[in-house]
């Protein structure tokens, strides 16, 4: 059995946890003073780039500033900032010790901040330990002096050792996280080291040392500059004007919730879908993380453009779960999911089928999530795009085709049977679609051409059609 030590600032917490004990202290009664003059610059850079040499001295000289303070009213300005403090969590860390939790490790909290200030929020958390730093009571009251080291640096990685001693624990199979240089000889020390959000120079050293580099708040392989992600960056340019080769008319936008995690599921027609539902993204506001083949993934340059903007590359035929394992860990971190369970374009005959037919692994992630299901109906992108062709027909600006985007209601399932979960899904989204969409036709030869890749000839009973 091992451990897994989280550092708090920067770490576990997308933000400094300053400035929440802060004011629940001075809430609660325990400071009269609103705060250190200039202390919102500090913890705009600390947020920034880390902690400093200058902050850290000012955490260390705080045991003196609380002297005479009464412990059970810091504890209770604990108690007070855990909902703050819990609102500035890490999307995806609830998740990822949840995991390790799943397979017998610890969960321990390592933080310089003050013990009784903070243990409240770690038992929220569900942390199995607290190691932090301590002051000294006597007659009821803070002394002013520490009661055993200042958890950080060396002597967070001697309580540390401390504890793993007492909890029979081997340091070699534990994993410790910390986004700053200061806890190296902590990342050292461990089996298993991982940079999160690591300042400049923890950066360097990772890299160096070949330390995996993690972020709790955005899924793996998505860049982000002052917490601008290449999604914010595209946004302004998805927009309608953009594509003059196509009209749309997108409805029902208000179904898709504005905060907190959703799966939005869609059929397939074509390759221009994916430009239908970022139109989507770009009017909801939030980033959204798509499912597709993992082919597009190896494909300069839309695969770094796919990983970039958060998806997540599905191994057909492999029988890997990494891919719902990921789309799953989104969902959980609050983010709006996108699949499209037809899983590839239909071809031939199917593709004219009123009855959509679906994988089961949206209804597979909605059971194991509980998020809302969101459905969308798409119509039309199939004359902008036909999968006949490697290109979108540019050519219809002075003509272009009418792309329908419905959004619909949330979708109820019985969360028990995913075949029977998929058809309500697929049913959902038929009803989505326009009459003509819904009936039974003959296609002919012509419209079943445009339903292959180019190089792809329809079988011959679909050519003599």
């Amino acid at each position: 059995m091992g451990a897994v030590f989280v550092d708090l600032d920067r770490t576990l917490l997308v933000k400094a946890s300053g400035p929440y004990l802060t004011r629940a202290a001075r809430d609660e009664g325990v400071i009269g003073f609103r705060g250190i003059p200039g202390d919102r610059l500090m913890y705009a850079l600390y947020d920034r780039f880390g902690e400093t040499l200058a902050a850290i001295g000012l955490t260390r000289l705080a045991a003196f500033g609380a002297r005479g303070w009464d412990p059970v009213k810091v504890r209770a300005a604990g108690a007070r900032a855990v909902g703050a403090l819990s609102e500035n969590l890490a999307p995806f860390a609830p998740g990822v010790l949840a995991k390790f939790r799943s397979v017998g490790y610890l969960t321990v909290l390592a933080t310089t901040t003050p013990f009784d200030m903070i243990e409240p929020f770690a038992e929220a958390m569900g942390f199995d330990a607290v190691l932090a730093t301590r002051y000294e009571v006597r007659d009821g009251r803070y002394t002013g002096r520490l009661d055993g080291g200042f958890v950080w640096g060396m002597g967070k990685l001697s309580a540390v050792k401390r504890w793993v001693q007492e909890s029979r624990i081997d340091l070699s199979e534990c994993h410790a996280y910390s986004d700053s240089v200061f806890d190296i000889p902590l990342l050292t020390s461990v089996g298993h080291p991982h940079a999160l959000n690591p300042d400049p120079r923890l950066a360097v050293v990772a890299k160096a040392k070949r330390w995996p580099i993690e972020y709790w708040d955005r899924p793996p392989g998505v860049p982000s500059i002052v917490g601008w992600e290449p999604y914010h960056v595209l946004r302004p340019f998805v927009r309608e004007e953009a594509f003059p080769y196509a009209r749309f008319k997108v409805g029902g936008i208000d179904s898709i919730p504005r905060r907190g995690g959703a799966l939005i599921v869609a059929n397939h027609r074509s390759y221009f879908d994916v430009v239908a539902l970022a139109i989507v993204a770009a009017k909801v506001g939030r980033p959204v993380r798509f499912l597709a083949k993992a082919e597009l993934f190896e494909v300069f340059p839309l695969g770094a453009i796919a990983r970039g903007i958060g998806g997540i590359p599905v191994k057909r035929g492999s029988g890997s779960t990494d891919a719902l394992e990921a789309a799953e860990a989104a969902l959980g971190a609050g983010e709006i999911v996108v699949v499209l369970p037809e899983g590839t374009i239909p071809r031939g005959t199917r593709f004219f089928d009123p009855i959509l037919k679906g994988k089961t692994g949206a209804a597979r992630l909605a059971a194991a999530t509980g998020v809302p299901v969101v459905p969308v109906g798409l119509w039309g992108t199939e004359q902008v795009w036909p999968r006949s062709s490697r290109v979108p027909l540019v050519s219809g600006v002075l003509h272009p085709p009418l792309v329908e985007v419905n959004i619909g209601k949330s979708v109820k399932l019985g969360l028990e049977d995913p075949v029977d979960d998929t058809k309500t899904l697929m049913d959902a989204i038929s009803r989505l679609l326009p009459k003509d969409a819904r009936l039974s036709r003959e296609p002919s030869a012509v419209e079943l051409s445009r339903t292959y890749p180019p190089g792809d000839k329809p079988p011959r009973s679909e050519r003599s059609r």
